[in-house]
């Protein structure tokens, strides 16, 4: 497979927010990005539990379910295990250039702040800062601890990027989709992508 130098890697933890991944995944695949996804066991569970989807451990399984899902190629969508060391997102002459841990959980956010890389998903990330790419972290949790605090602090000052899934009101949500919509609609915006999920503050607005 020829990896886009556009591709996005999407990591999903075990933090609640599986709407958010879904959703963001879907309008990343509408914009016919490619999409390498890392999912950990513990997201499979949340996603069991918040979505009812039960989706299979092997890889190439999960990588059918989520193709057939979206009526995507293969070329487009691909999921890798965590322990596919050869997957393109472990080195840094191959991986993409952005990506997205979405949701994030404090124990992924704290291995990705020590540098630790045991498996894939927290290599995928260490990648991407030691090549000084964009990773945008979207943690779910609360109330935070200082350990969580300074696991972000200091990932914010080495260029991460940290955007906790906390959805405004101001523009009245009518549903859980429009406050689901918020987040991923600001995750676009600092990809650089186009969206329609929400208005910009101060457009479409009479003065």
């Amino acid at each position: 497979m020829t990896v886009s130098s556009q591709a996005i890697t999407l990591a999903i933890t075990g933090a609640s927010g599986a709407p958010y991944a879904v959703r963001l995944l879907e309008c990343l695949l509408q914009q016919q990005q490619q999409v390498h996804v890392l999912m950990s066991s513990a997201a499979r569970v949340v996603f069991a539990t918040e979505l009812n989807w039960q989706l299979p451990a092997a890889p190439q399984a999960m990588g059918d379910a989520w193709r057939e899902h979206f009526k995507v190629s293969g070329e487009q969508l691909q999921v890798y295990g965590k322990e596919q060391w050869f997957a393109p997102s472990a080195s840094g002459s191959a991986a993409p250039k952005r990506m997205v841990v979405c949701p994030c959980s404090t124990g992924t956010l704290s291995a990705i702040a020590s540098g630790a890389s045991d498996n894939l998903l927290e290599r995928a990330a260490d990648v991407v800062i030691k090549e000084r790419g964009q990773l945008l972290l979207v943690p779910r949790e609360m109330p935070l601890s200082a350990i969580h605090l300074e696991n972000m602090l200091k990932l914010a000052r080495l260029g991460v990027t940290i955007m906790p899934a906390a959805p405004g009101f101001y523009h009245q949500p009518k549903s859980i989709d429009d406050l689901v919509d918020f987040v991923v609609a600001r995750v676009l915006d600092h990809l650089g992508l186009e969206q329609t999920l929400q208005p910009r503050w101060g457009y479409g607005e009479e003065s």
